[in-house]
């Protein structure tokens, strides 16, 4: 019977199969260990000499690193280890021999392991990396549908930026100039929301920064949600309970995996409480109290997102920022027209920012003077005023970055792991 290896639990005692890949082999003399993948878990498959046929032997002790095999054996506990399933192999067969694998079971440095991302996929990390990555898009889909959101897909090729023209990608577009790789959905779901009052899309955006940081990609995964009818309060209840829910998810399925990245789950339990508040105004004096250079109307450094989180068990949000340093499209606050409704939200343990959101603004003369304050060409936007000129309400939305969220949740140092592929300012392959 061919199973999972995730399946072990339900078939103790019974002869099963499965297959995949060998990733580790060591022997004790009549007695040979197999570390196996299936893609689903890791198993042990010990094979005793005296136990299989001299060919099944033979095959063993030949079998190479990352061949594709199928193992046949009846399924045991671990004698040592609760909850660890074992397979006394019983056959073994060699679907491919592989050849000299290049990745040796030691450390490599990080370019030789770019260089090779397509096979360094397979390595345990990795492997507990993408099934966390795909956890946490379960759950946010789970949850935005729990609270009446629906995705809405947004166009990759747009006519124009939304958060800036420096930081664009430029592609010919047939006969009509160029396009550009979107850097947000927002402008879009804000259309949406007039049809279906909530939505959000996910997918790919590109932000043509030359930043070398351990936090940046060029190509990245976005969250972008917007709902009608919410303000600034509403705003951060959702993200908070986003955020949340997102940990709590992945505590509940992905035990295995965090174990493998060796993360304190500890320190996870305890995001599952109030998010802590700054005012920018507040988190500014807050940071030169504590020895931070930042003047007021700067954006925050990663030392001073550290700063802010250092002693809380939760994400913080900093609220309220400078309208001076903030895109076109946000709400200014009617009680201080310097500061306007939006946030960043910082996770802690060094996480940085994972999300940022705003209210937005609905007044479409108020968006027109914004657009030509910041030397933008009002005619590339007149089909987002529109959205103002017939039946404007208040409404607001955020964006999250996948890849900031798995490096955070993974406990993971550098971004460029919590993507598949990953694509920065220096690396296009492969």
């Amino acid at each position: 019977m061919y199973i999972l290896s995730k399946d072990f639990p339900d078939h103790v005692g019974t002869e099963v199969t499965i297959k995949g890949w060998l990733y580790n082999k060591r022997s004790s003399g009549p007695i040979a260990f197999l570390e196996m993948r299936d893609g689903f878990s890791w198993t042990q498959a010990v094979v005793a000499k005296a136990g299989v046929t001299t060919e099944v032997w033979v095959d063993v002790e030949k079998v190479t690193h990352e061949s594709a095999v199928e193992v046949t054996g009846t399924v045991s506990k671990h004698l040592k280890k609760a909850g660890v399933f074992e397979l006394q192999v019983t056959n073994f067969k060699i679907l491919q021999l592989a050849e000299d694998y290049p990745i040796a079971l030691k450390d490599h440095g990080p370019d030789f392991l770019l260089e090779n991302r397509h096979l360094w996929l397979r390595s345990k990390r990795q492997w507990a990396i993408l099934r966390l990555r795909d956890a946490i898009i379960t759950g946010i889909n789970q949850y935005l549908h729990q609270e009446d959101f629906i995705k809405v897909d947004s166009p990759i090729f747009t006519p124009n930026a939304c958060e800036g023209t420096s930081t664009l990608f430029a592609v010919p577009y047939f006969d009509l100039g160029s396009a550009y790789l979107s850097q947000s959905g927002q402008l879009y779901i804000e259309a949406a929301i007039a049809s279906i009052g909530r939505c959000y899309d996910f997918g790919p955006v590109f932000r043509a920064e030359k930043s070398k940081t351990k936090r940046h990609l060029t190509e990245f995964w976005m969250m972008d949600a917007e709902a009608a009818f919410f303000e600034h309060e509403d705003n951060l209840r959702v993200q908070e309970g986003l955020i949340r829910y997102i940990v709590r998810y992945c505590l509940e399925h992905c035990q295995e995996e965090l174990a493998a990245l060796e993360r304190n789950i500890e320190n996870l339990k305890k995001v599952d409480a109030p998010f802590t508040r700054y005012t920018y105004e507040a988190a500014i004096k807050k940071l030169n109290e504590n020895g931070s250079d930042i003047k007021f109307g700067e954006d925050l450094g990663n030392d001073d997102e550290g700063i802010l989180t250092k002693d809380s068990d939760v994400p913080v949000f900093i609220e309220k920022w400078p309208k001076s340093i903030k895109p076109f499209y946000m709400k200014t606050d009617p009680s201080n027209p310097e500061r306007v409704f939006n946030d960043d939200l910082i996770a802690p343990e060094n996480g940085g920012e994972i999300i940022g959101g705003s209210q937005r603004e609905e007044d479409v003369n108020v968006l027109i003077n914004r657009i030509k304050a910041e030397g933008l060409n009002q005619a590339d936007y007149e089909w987002y005023l529109d959205i103002r000129r017939y039946g404007s309400v208040p409404h607001s939305g955020f964006g999250l970055g996948l890849e900031r969220v798995v490096r955070w949740i993974s406990g993971t140092e550098h971004i460029r792991e919590c993507i598949p592929f990953p694509r920065t300012i220096g690396r296009l392959r492969p």
